[in-house]
């Protein structure tokens, strides 16, 4: 067996390093919807594991921008759809940028823990798990800043079709991105090792695997059921779509019409889906009530709404007296797409894009749920589903299913909603709830708490599903651990990292 106290020298030339690190982000890209193949996480994750072995800060930094720049490129082109290649290339840029410097941890991790813990346990379980934690600590990085971070590429949500998602609903999505890395770099150093021809040193990345592919879906209980209807009017709502007056509402009135006289507890309504706002255009707020009246039950809609000189995207649950008390007003605004940060100097560098924005939504404060014949609702309005703050605190607030209101019209004809499609499938995982996702031009899904779908409405294409959605109480515990989990990850990353620079230098 190779000596495991030897310096950590590179295994790649630098420029293989990077048209490796270049092959792992088009790999990684893969495992994310469209194509979905989620098995070609973990290669590509040890692709670019081997091309940092070794690396000082200069080759880490370079083979970190191979990775972070093409996978971002690749994942988001959809970004492109309408506005063009400018915010595409920038938005490419700047998380390839911000992934990039997130992995010269992990390049520090390999030249460093080595020689601080020399042994074969310190390769074969000290470092992949430092690698691991370094990784899942980078993720909280990029999904945090600037600007409220862009959580879209953790690992662990490219795995919503495959069978370690139940993993989420014990440790949360960041605890399954932690299992993942770990199992990779574990490989990698049994196969840097031998550690095949010592056949106990592989009974750790044994149990590791059973882990990973035996753990069932945490419990939570049924709490009845409640009858949703939900609603694709596939109606103008894109940004550059021409439109005539009220031609939103009343597409997705049209959709909704066939519903009328069935058995409804509450109607559920896409992101955007009111040409204006019904608090102050009675017009709008006429038609809401009507449409309460005769489906006989509330209406969760939504529309950029204004308050105190303020602008929100607001979902209200409007019912059929013409009132509408319980709102939530969307907490991450999307940048450079509902408001611009900076707005000077951006706009000095692109100020024909930066005009295009005229409205500045402010992000919202109040509780993500409301409550329908007692039964507590979690909401998440688009992009809020990749933020955990948003679904956690729905949970917490005791919502027993959750609806998340969408509009991908920007978007038509990419990855984009089949990609948030998937996230909401590991928040049903996640949380042991089901969830109604519905979007103005599809993709629109009911799906059950174990992540399988019951109903579905093709993109581009108007309808409505109507339900009976199993209502479920009691928190996993990925909710429950899933903030201390990544603490402890980040932290205890940082903290492994810190120990071996000081311990390497005694050395």
């Amino acid at each position: 067996m190779p000596d495991s106290r030897a310096p950590q020298r590179v295994i790649l030339p630098l420029w293989a390093a990077v048209l490796s690190a270049a092959l792992a982000a088009v790999m990684m890209d893969s495992a994310y919807p469209e194509a979905a193949v989620w098995v070609l996480a973990f290669p590509a994750t040890a692709l670019l594991l081997i091309a940092l072995i070794g690396r000082r800060l200069g080759g880490a930094l370079l083979v970190g921008l191979a990775y972070g720049i093409v996978f971002f490129a690749l994942l988001v082109s959809w970004t492109s759809r309408y506005l063009g290649p400018i915010p595409w290339a920038a938005l490419s840029v700047v998380e390839g940028t911000l992934t990039a410097l997130g992995l010269i941890p992990i390049a520090l991790a390999y030249r460093w823990l080595p020689r601080a813990f020399p042994g074969t346990a310190g390769r074969l379980l000290g470092l992949p798990v430092t690698v691991a934690a370094l990784w899942v600590g980078r993720e909280l990085f990029v999904g945090s800043w600037p600007y409220g971070g862009f959580p879209w590429a953790r690992i662990g949500m490219s795995q919503a079709q495959s069978p370690l998602a139940p993993i989420s609903s014990w440790l949360g999505v960041s605890g399954l991105s932690f299992l993942m890395v770990l199992f990779v770099a574990m490989a990698v150093e049994v196969v840097r090792l031998r550690a095949w021809r010592r056949p106990l040193l592989l009974v750790t990345p044994a149990v590791l695997v059973a882990v990973l592919l035996l753990t069932p879906l945490y419990p939570t209980a049924s709490a009845g059921s409640m009858r949703i209807a939900a609603v694709q009017g596939n109606g103008p709502t894109g940004y550059f779509d021409e439109r005539e007056p009220f031609a939103v509402v009343d597409a997705q009135t049209e959709a909704t019409a066939p519903l009328y006289g069935d058995d409804v507890d509450l109607l559920v309504w896409p992101e955007g889906s009111l040409d204006s706002d019904p608090f102050q255009d009675e017009r709008m707020g006429r038609r809401l009530t009507l449409v309460s009246n005769r489906i006989g039950a509330p209406v969760l809609a939504n529309a950029a709404t204004g308050r105190d000189g303020l602008y929100f995207n607001t979902s209200m649950l409007w019912q059929d007296d013409g009132t509408a008390d319980q709102l939530h007003d969307k907490r991450h605004p999307v940048p450079f797409g509902e408001y611009v940060p900076d707005r000077a100097f951006f706009n000095a560098l692109a100020p024909d894009l930066i005009g295009l924005i005229q409205r500045e939504y402010t992000p919202g404060s109040n509780p993500p749920t409301v409550e329908v014949d007692g039964v507590a609702i979690g909401l998440a309005i688009c992009f809020d589903v990749i933020y955990d703050d948003v679904i956690w605190e729905g949970l917490g607030d005791g919502a027993e299913v959750l609806v998340f209101q969408t509009n991908n019209a920007d978007f038509r004809g990419t990855d984009e909603n089949l990609q948030q499609l998937a996230f909401a499938r590991m928040r049903a995982i996640e949380t042991g709830r089901s969830v109604v996702n519905v979007s103005t031009v599809g993709t629109s899904q009911v799906i059950r708490a174990n992540g399988t779908t019951v109903t579905s409405l093709d993109a581009g294409e108007a309808g409505a599903m109507l339900e009976d959605v199993e209502l479920r109480s009691g928190l996993t515990a990925g909710v429950v651990l899933g903030p201390w989990v990544q603490q402890v990850l980040l932290w205890g990353g940082l903290g492994a990292l810190a120990v071996g620079w000081w311990r390497a230098r005694r050395r």
